[in-house]
């Protein structure tokens, strides 16, 4: 640093330093700025750069560093208080509250010093004439920290009672603490009225509502509004990140994550402050943070994950079990400390019952993507299809020591498969373990064999014929038809030949009939054989519209043309309908394929483009598998009727057959199916505009992706969903961290460039909301690099637009109207005139933000005039019309009125420009600033004349040029012009509707008497 440095250039870099994150390096060059002071000799520059260390020391890991700045800054005012300004001696008696509260954290400082301090404080502050409310928030403080409640709430009492002056906290700072005390006291409710308007927003300062967010969090679970808190920790938390000094409050977050079933967030918060762990300059807040670490750890090894890797002090490894054990004993040995120093057990107390504390919530999701252990319950997997005759899920059946004998497996499992119940396959897969050295009946062994077969899907074939073969030996000829043609079902699905298997189970179809019409068999085994024939060819279906699809023809043996495929399909359905139809009200297994066949129907209809049949079908399947006591399988069928309706614009009927897939699958949906049904349920209510229903089932969506190990790919896709309809809530800092979350997992293969786009632009739009425009433009200029390779270019001129307004307002002129430059051009390839113009007048305003941009400024406002004017002519019939001439009916070309307006803005924000540069030309004399007013003048009549062209559509903008242009004759001595302007506009009124009316009603009474009073 050069030895030149000035006082002001001091506390300019000062002023940069303050403006840096908190952390070591801010507090490195405010030790350096110091030593520039003292080279200076002048004390008032030591006296601030002084108070600047104490700033940075405050708000950062290293509090224990203020008490030296603070002692020299006493001592200076002490010895010659006449080197301090206003400002100083301020600042000087505000940090006293700084060293009440920093004396506390430290557990080295004892407590007869705190006390003596306290008494300093307060003779200080009456000498200076303050209020005595600091005082006593300061002694509040320390009493609530030794556990004298009894002080504390008398003390509590008369900070609230004394006058706020110029040394009480802010607003915000007096709420959070008054708020918190409340908390602790089990006063949940109190608190949270108290902290209302910091959460609303009514009071902010720099570190809230960022506090109060985080201290809101368990009394909000504690009141059963788990909603409000999820938003809370969303919102809070991109608050807390980046700020160094708010361990205590980012150590809140970490517990919330803990309490909910969201240990794996809790792990990645952790991960994202390794030095929070070390960090010792801030003993208090590194006791809060321990004491949350162990919880976390203690919480991941009663959920079994104590070997867990988990982040941890830097220098070796260390599982969840260790990392638990060392944080409990660190926390322990530092409230120790504390409790020494206080001669109280509080702090050990309170740290002991924070480190102890048990769940809150057993599952609240957040939305964003987390990987890892989770507190959330396990989930059954089982297929919600008719297709599948039996679950392979369900809890375990398996005979063991001293458990149920091979008899009681064989009763119990062959109730299951009557009912079809999703536990069938699993009994009988216990019944198979059991039997291992016993001696079975043949038909038992076929029964295990066939169900085993079922359990392996296509690759069953040759169980199934093991099965078959073992029902003939005992005696079972239907059964073994039913189990040959199972065989040829599954290997027409594992790529064998449908058209074999189709020849196959046509032989077996005659087979069975015959035996059924002589009695040889029952109608569920006829039913079985005509099922699996039907499904083959639904296979065949699928073969043809995959063959269709790639281009190729469907060969091979059985029926290869469209008509012929969908005709067989159609009537095996049909025969299958007859046959277990008229059983359904007696026997589970054949209402099942009675419910199957209509399905089928269904299906055919909505292939041949009939969604109204296929409805009705779909509609009877369902209603068949619930009255038999199957709502599992009619999950598939709903979600089909989902999608007609959705087709048909009928958004109720989709919503209805969704929450009823929802309904049926109930405990027997895999989480798979939970995401899927959730997001098309939250899409349905968004397409009807309900975006607070649709985010709710958006965010359950994510949460079942995540537990189905879909959180990459599908979870992506559900967290890309919840953003959008949080940003369309409103609700941007929530939908910010939802959608950066997203964000690292959308890929253009998996989930399309259109997604990531998307996301970018609703992420710009969250950040600009949220006042983070660098960020936002960064988002949108990527965002524009992908959309820049698209056939249509709109999307990449908007975003190449908003990216440059974003640069605008975060301060980057240059680059600002590099991108506007960037708009412009695509603006002009798009042919779109309104978007060029605009653009061209923001590069204007950027243009004159700059020094020495005025005259650049002034010729892009007269092209975007230039723009306008080449495709529009204002018609002396007080219509906007085009070059062409206007049709019959007196209508004007398309496109034209939208010019027309922008012509009217140009116009109008031109002479706004040209008249805000009159201070630049004051210095050429009355002579110079009255040519720029008259400048001015004519654009804004000229706005006021194109408004006027357009009728009462534009009586807004209309009104707001009249009386620009009426303040600026006004200005130029023109009063009788500035007076008609005026009544021009009171009479336009009349035609103006509430707020609007009123406001321009009151400017031109204004103008009016302004101009009448020069006369």
């Amino acid at each position: 640093m050069s030895s030149a440095m000035d006082f002001d250039t001091l506390r300019r870099a000062m002023a940069d330093n303050y403006e840096q994150p908190e952390g070591p390096g801010r507090n490195a060059r405010a030790e350096q700025l110091l030593v520039e002071a003292e080279k200076l000799g002048v004390p008032l520059a030591v006296i601030e750069a002084l108070g600047h260390q104490l700033k940075v020391y405050n708000y950062s890991s290293e509090k224990g560093k203020m008490f030296v700045p603070f002692a020299r800054l006493l001592r200076m005012w002490d010895e010659h208080p006449e080197d301090f300004d206003e400002f100083e001696i301020h600042s000087l008696h505000w940090v006293f509250k700084w060293m009440s509260a920093g004396m506390l954290d430290q557990p080295h400082v004892p407590l007869a010093s705190i006390e003596k301090w306290l008494g300093e404080m307060e003779r200080r502050y009456r000498l200076a004439g303050h209020s005595e409310r600091a005082v006593r928030g300061a002694e509040f403080s320390v009493a609530a920290h030794l556990g004298d409640l009894e002080r504390a709430e008398r003390a509590y009492g008369a900070w609230l009672a004394a006058d706020r002056d110029a040394m009480a906290d802010c607003h915000a700072c007096e709420l959070h603490a008054q708020g918190w005390w409340r908390a602790v006291r089990g006063a949940d409710q109190e608190a949270l009225e108290l902290w209302a308007p910091v959460l609303g927003g009514e009071f902010t300062c720099a570190h809230e509502p960022h506090a109060v967010l985080a201290s809101s969090l368990l009394p909000l679970l504690r009141l059963g509004r788990a909603e409000e808190a999820r938003a809370h920790h969303l919102r809070g938390f991109r608050l807390v990140r980046a700020m160094e000094s708010m361990r205590g409050a980012y150590a809140d977050h970490v517990e919330f994550c803990a309490l909910t079933g969201n240990e794996a967030r809790a792990l990645e918060l952790l991960a994202e402050r390794p030095a929070y762990f070390t960090d010792a300059g801030d003993p208090r807040s590194r006791l809060d943070f321990l004491s949350v670490v162990a919880l976390t750890m203690d919480r991941l090894t009663a959920l079994g994950h104590g070997g867990q890797q988990v982040p941890g002090p830097a220098g070796r490894a260390w599982t969840a079990a260790e990392l638990a054990a060392h944080a409990r004993g660190e926390a322990l040995a530092l409230a120790a400390r504390f409790d020494d120093r206080n001669g109280t057990p509080y702090v050990g107390e309170r740290a002991r019952a924070r480190m102890d504390r048990p769940p809150l919530v057993d599952r609240l999701p957040l939305g964003v993507r987390s990987s890892g252990p989770s507190g959330a319950g396990s989930h059954r997997p089982a297929p919600v299809s008719a297709s599948a005759s039996a679950s392979v899920s369900g809890p375990e059946a398996v005979a063991g020591a001293g458990g149920p004998g091979v008899e009681a497996l064989l009763a119990e499992a062959r109730r299951l498969s009557a009912l079809r119940d999703p536990d069938a396959v699993r009994a009988w897969a216990a019944v198979s373990e059991a039997a291992e050295g016993h001696e079975l009946e043949v038909r038992d062994r076929a029964e295990i064999a066939d169900h085993a077969a079922m359990g392996r899907g296509p690759q069953g074939a040759a169980l199934f014929q093991e099965a078959a073969e073992l029902y003939e030996r005992a005696g079972d000829p239907g059964e073994a038809l039913a189990a040959r043609s199972r065989a040829a079902y599954v290997r027409a699905l594992s790529g064998g030949s449908s058209g074999k298997a189709l020849e196959a189970l046509a032989e077996l179809r005659e087979q069975v009939l015959v035996l059924f019409a002589d009695g040889g068999t029952q109608a569920a085994q006829t039913a079985s054989v005509l099922v699996s024939r039907a499904r083959t060819l639904m296979h065949r279906v699928d073969e043809l519209e995959g063959a269709a699809l790639d281009g190729r023809p469907l060969t091979g043996d059985g029926p290869v043309s469209e008509d012929e495929v969908m005709a067989a399909a159609e009537e095996a359905a049909v025969e299958l309908l007859e046959l277990a139809e008229p059983y359904a009200g007696d026997d589970v297994a054949l209402a099942s394929r009675a419910a199957e066949a209509y399905a089928m129907l269904g299906e055919l209809a909505a292939r041949a483009d009939d969604a109204e049949g296929a409805a009705g079908h779909l509609r009877r399947a369902v209603d068949g598998f619930v009255a038999a006591g199957l709502p599992w399988f009619a999950v598939e069928y709903d979600s089909r009727l989902a999608g007609i309706a959705t087709h048909l614009g009928d958004l109720e009927a989709a919503e209805r057959a969704t929450r009823d897939a929802l309904e049926h699958g109930g405990s027997h949906l895999e989480p798979a199916g939970h995401a899927q049904l959730r997001l098309r349920l939250a899409e349905t209510l968004a397409a009807g505009g309900n975006f607070g229903p649709a985010a709710e089932h958006a965010l359950e969506a994510a949460h079942w992706a995540d537990a189905a190990g879909l959180a990459a790919t599908f979870g992506a896709w559900a967290r890309h969903h919840l953003g959008g309809y949080l940003l369309r809530l409103g609700r941007w800092a929530e939908a910010a961290e939802i959608l950066e979350s997203a964000l690292p997992d959308l890929t253009a293969e998996t989930h399309g460039e259109g997604s990531i786009v998307q996301t970018r632009w609703w992420l710009g739009d969250c950040l600009t909301e949220l006042g983070e425009h660098r960020e936002a433009a960064e988002h949108w200029l990527r965002a524009a690099g992908i959309a820049r390779h698209w056939p249509e270019q709109r999307d990449h001129a908007t975003l190449a637009n908003l990216a440059a307004e974003a640069l605008a307002q975060a301060g980057l002129a240059a680059e600002a109207d590099q991108a506007y430059v960037r708009a412009c051009g695509l603006w002009r390839e798009l042919g779109d005139v309104e978007g060029l113009v605009r653009a061209l007048r923001s590069r204007a305003w950027s243009a004159a933000a700059r020094e020495g941009g005025l005259s650049e400024a002034r010729e892009l406002m007269a092209e975007a005039v230039r723009e306008c004017e080449a495709t529009t002519v204002p018609g002396p019939a007080g219509t906007a019309e085009p070059d062409a001439v206007p049709g019959a009916d007196g209508a004007v070309g398309p496109g034209v009125l939208p010019r027309a307006v922008e012509l009217g803005h140009t116009h109008r924000q031109f002479g706004d420009l040209v008249a805000r540069s009159a201070s630049y030309a004051a210095e050429g004399g009355e002579g110079a600033v009255r040519e720029v007013f008259e400048e001015a003048l004519g654009h804004l009549d000229r706005a006021a004349v194109v408004f006027a062209s357009l009728g009462d559509a534009q009586l807004g903008p209309r009104t707001g040029a009249e009386l620009a242009a009426g303040r600026l004759e006004a200005e130029l001595g023109l009063r009788e012009a500035a007076a008609a302007r005026a009544r021009t506009v009171l009479a336009l009124c009349g035609r103006l509707d509430g707020e609007p009316a009123a406001a321009r009603r009151a400017e031109a009474g204004k103008l009016l008497a302004l101009a009448e009073s020069t006369g």
